[in-house]
């Protein structure tokens, strides 16, 4: 236990939520507040709510980008405590319902405990719950545990409050590994589309096998890469930089001139970061005259680095992803990876990332 590991009982009673929970003896807690820990992404206190990149980058960056940097995919909460119950309750604006998605996906919240990330449950939202948030709540086993709480792929959230027992301990976290953040830039599929729960997209399934922390800049039919956003991007500070935007580029020739144009600035910014060129999952819809030339100009930019002596870039195979026997299960729509899909990708990507990072 830490110097700050808190008896529940002790901490201010005058702090109320008002919420739909009736569990008695419970204690309400502000996530932005110790010992909870937030990842992936910041609170902006000027606009009351939840962002993935700052607002003055994301307006410059696109229409599109400054909506969706709103969207707290790859979200999370740490905690550890040994309550027997918890609660939560949100404050957003709800997105209305996707026609591929789930409602838990888009705007759920999942828990995993401990290093092996054992799935404690979701809390899920129904389409009959205000727009305005929910609340929702799960049994523990009373244990002591590290706890992670997955934020919604796509939707906002203003605020999150957690609600534990009045006679248990809070502290903080087991710490992720001592590694810089994995950095992901990419299309919808990055961004989450289109898993079950959160703790399903491609992102957070590598986080739970590494136990490394992540950014995750997928723009849903946004990833382009603006100058606005090569510059953040570069000035970001990663383990890995993962380049996934093949499915947004407009086109193979806006793709050519924004690729390498990425992939050198960011060199420029970080000589020795490795960086891994990912192209878009073969699917059912793209394996032919539209993905081909994108996969090839990918992958020549791959080897053209790699024959100027960077030893410090990857490439994954998006057409190898989905094993031919089930491809059309891998995906809700064609495109879109469902949670098998995502597994697969995150079984590829794994090894590479493990071999970089000597886990």
């Amino acid at each position: 236990m830490s110097n700050l590991s808190l008896k529940i009982e002790n901490i201010d009673k005058n702090f109320k939520v008002e919420s739909t929970i009736s569990e008695p003896d419970i204690v309400w807690f502000d996530v932005k507040n110790a010992p909870f820990t937030i990842h992936g992404i910041t609170y902006d206190e000027e606009q009351g709510l939840f962002i993935r990149m700052p607002k003055d980058v994301a307006q410059s960056v696109s229409e599109g980008v400054s909506n969706l940097y709103k969207h707290t995919s790859g979200g999370r909460v740490r905690f550890r405590t040994n309550s027997s119950f918890i609660a939560i309750k949100v404050v957003y604006d709800a997105g209305g319902p996707l026609d591929h998605f789930t409602i838990l996906g888009q705007r759920g919240f999942d828990l995993y405990k401990d290093l092996n990330c054992e799935y404690c449950g979701s809390f899920r939202p129904s389409a009959t719950d205000s727009t305005k948030g929910y609340s929702s709540s799960l049994t523990l086993d009373g244990k002591m545990h590290d706890y992670t709480l997955n934020f919604p792929l796509y939707n906002s959230v203003n605020e999150i409050y957690i609600a534990l027992k009045n006679d248990s301990t809070i502290d903080f976290a087991t710490p992720y590994k001592d590694v810089k953040p994995i950095l992901y830039y990419g299309s919808s599929i990055t961004h989450g589309a289109c898993a079950t729960k959160p703790g399903n997209s491609y992102p957070n399934m590598i986080c739970k096998k590494t136990n490394v922390d992540f950014i995750n800049l997928g723009f849903a039919g946004n990833a382009k890469a603006e100058d606005t956003m090569i510059n953040y991007i570069c000035s970001l500070d990663p383990s890995i930089f993962v380049c996934d935007y093949d499915h947004n580029a407009p086109s193979v020739e806006h793709l050519e001139k924004t690729h390498m144009k990425l992939f050198r600035a960011f060199r420029n910014a970080h000589p020795t970061t490795p960086v891994i060129f990912m192209t878009a999952p073969g699917n059912l819809w793209t394996d032919g005259k539209h993905y081909a030339p994108r996969h090839e100009l990918i992958y020549n930019n791959y080897l053209t680095v790699k024959n100027e002596g960077d030893e410090n870039v990857y490439f994954v195979d998006g057409l190898k992803f989905f094993p031919d026997d089930v491809r059309s299960a891998c995906t809700v729509d064609g495109v879109h990876p469902n949670d098998l899909g995502f597994w697969f990708m995150a079984e590829a990507l794994l090894p590479v990332i493990k071999d970089i990072l000597k886990i």
